[in-house]
């Protein structure tokens, strides 16, 4: 202890007080009250690291001080001990009952009641280090978590802007693509039908989504970059990006260990081509066998694509690519995700205008 405790005494008796601060006096900082109103003034005013707390007192006895201080400074938690000359089982239970620590029975003893406040006040400031430690660890555990996820987040972005670095066309793609899935996951969220959608996979899908064409990293210029309609081979090639994709998260999650990120992102990246019928790529998955990232994805990757400028095809109206998805309803895409779409179709619109390229 660095500085001495300050040490409140409440008794009636000028006596009982004197003792006590004689006993006291030369290891503790003192305050003496006789009666129970004062005291809590004394609460309020100077916040004492112990209370000496007589019980048999006139107007507002022990136990009712002991009561409102729990009650109205339980914050401030300071340990109280009652004091009294009774000598009754029933009446020390009732004072721990209320929130006491101790019981020290008159006529004093000064080596018991030194030995009795140095224990209770060691106790007192071990669970405010205890406390004061925590709050430090929790703030930085906060600032790491926050560091961990700009970095992750600046990643992610480097990772996907690399992508899209290989196809200037669709600048703006991975920055739209991730803001539809988003919309169109908060929608089925509402819905209730998956009961595995929640905030943070909502939040997760939206920080993968850029992530969703990675494996054209791997994808040869000749092929990425024609501009004519691509060859059977070249096509076959080209689909490739799906497993290019997963495999880069796989082999990520082999050194950085099992991590949901990680999994979300390759299922995204290998699945967005897969149909609703069963006729897409990779796999050839059908219905709800293709993940429900995939199928959110699917959706959101074909509205930009159609709704965008590209080399084979000048941007469709938002009322036309509307047309196509409701027409593809239950062959490309899920048709209750397309249900959804059709009821937040504009908010998707506000989106391409916004981010457009």
């Amino acid at each position: 202890m660095n500085k001495k405790p300050l040490i409140l005494i409440v008794d009636d008796f000028a006596t009982n007080l004197d003792i006590l601060v004689e006993i006291l006096k030369d290891d503790y900082k003192l305050m003496a009250c006789n009666n129970g109103y004062d005291a809590l003034d004394a609460v309020n005013l100077y916040t004492p690291d112990l209370i000496l707390l007589d019980i048999m007192m006139p107007k507002l006895n022990g136990y009712e001080v002991c009561k409102i201080i729990k009650r109205d400074y339980s914050k401030l938690d300071i340990p109280i001990i009652f004091v009294s000359a009774i000598e009754d089982d029933e009446n020390e239970a009732k004072g721990l009952e209320l929130g006491a620590v101790d019981y020290i029975k008159k006529p004093y003893n000064p080596l018991v009641v030194k030995k009795r406040i140095k224990t209770h006040l060691t106790l007192k400031f071990i669970k405010e280090e205890l406390k004061n430690q925590n709050v430090i660890l929790e703030q930085k555990v906060k600032e790491r978590t926050k560091e961990l996820e700009l970095t992750q987040n600046v990643t992610i972005h480097t990772l996907a802007n690399l992508a899209e670095s290989r196809d200037p066309e669709t600048g703006g793609h991975i920055i739209r693509t991730k803001y539809y899935v988003k919309l169109l996951a908060e929608e089925l969220k509402k819905s209730n039908k998956y009961i595995n959608i929640t905030d943070e996979y909502v939040y997760n899908l939206f920080i993968c989504a850029p992530l969703h064409d990675v494996g054209k990293i791997a994808v040869e210029d000749r092929i990425l970059k024609k501009p004519d309609k691509l060859t059977k081979e070249e096509f076959e090639e080209m689909k490739k990006h799906t497993i290019y994709g997963k495999n880069a998260f796989i082999n990520a999650e082999k050194t950085l260990g099992k991590n949901s990120f990680l999994k979300l992102a390759a299922e995204i990246a290998y699945t967005h081509h897969e149909k609703w019928d069963g006729s897409g790529y990779p796999q050839g998955l059908k219905g709800e066998d293709i993940p429900i990232s995939g199928r959110l994805m699917a959706l959101a990757d074909v509205y930009d694509a159609l709704i965008s400028n590209r080399v084979y095809k000048p941007p469709f109206s938002h009322e036309k690519v509307v047309s196509i998805i409701k027409s593809d309803s239950n062959t490309h895409f899920d048709p209750f995700l397309v249900e959804l779409f059709l009821s937040i179709q504009h908010e998707f619109y506000e989106i391409a205008k916004k981010y457009k390229d």
